[in-house]
């Protein structure tokens, strides 16, 4: 049968990355969010840190707020000056990302995974949200801040920039989803029985 690869995007606080790694408990199958960071330092030659530090994120300049280089699979070579850049850090974990939806079944956290394996038949893109209120108390509960609010819409909008930077796309748009679920309202065990529900649907297609 045929590998199957389940991407999750989440809004911050949502649960989003603890659904992803409970399904992938549940499924037996690798679980990859930050490790993907290594796996493309490994691949590519590049230092982790600069992964770490571009890690989904935009610099914060008039460009890339207004601009956007919408990824083409392209990866650029060892001699060019911008070896190194954003552009090419992102290409080399999308690099990842697709060799290993082709080697096995997963489920990948972030870093625009419904986009790169968007043409794959074989993937469920998930996007994982939930009210604001629910997120502050999700925040608060596993990674206390100062202004849990502000944390959260910042981190959101940073996430958005750097999808829409990378896709052309809306972070947000139901239209990019096979699936949009509300954690607060289904909780994270019924989010996973939804999920596989549908992965059963679409692997008897």
């Amino acid at each position: 049968m045929k590998n199957f690869v389940i991407t999750i995007a989440r809004g911050y606080g949502s649960g989003g990355r603890t659904i992803g790694k409970m399904l992938a408990a549940d499924l037996d199958i690798p679980y990859y969010d930050r490790n993907l960071l290594r796996l493309a330092s490994d691949d590519s030659g590049i230092n982790e840190q600069l992964f770490i530090e571009a890690d989904e994120k935009v610099k914060n300049t008039l460009l890339y707020k207004v601009a956007k280089n919408v990824y083409k699979g392209e990866i650029i070579p060892p001699d060019r000056d911008d070896f190194v850049s954003n552009e090419n850090l992102f290409n080399y974990q999308a690099k990842i990302i697709k060799e290993l939806a082709m080697k096995e079944s997963c489920v990948i956290i972030g870093r625009c995974a419904d986009y790169i394996l968007k043409d794959d038949e074989q993937v469920i893109s998930v996007y994982i949200h939930a009210p604001l209120e629910a997120c502050i108390q999700g925040v608060e509960k596993i990674a206390p801040v100062k202004n849990p609010k502000q944390y959260i819409l910042t981190t959101d909008k940073r996430r958005a920039a750097y999808y829409h930077y990378f896709t052309g796309q809306d972070w947000k748009d139901a239209n990019n989803y096979d699936l949009c679920l509300d954690s607060s309202a289904l909780g994270y065990e019924k989010c996973i029985e939804v999920i596989k529900a549908y992965l059963k649907i679409k692997r008897s297609e």
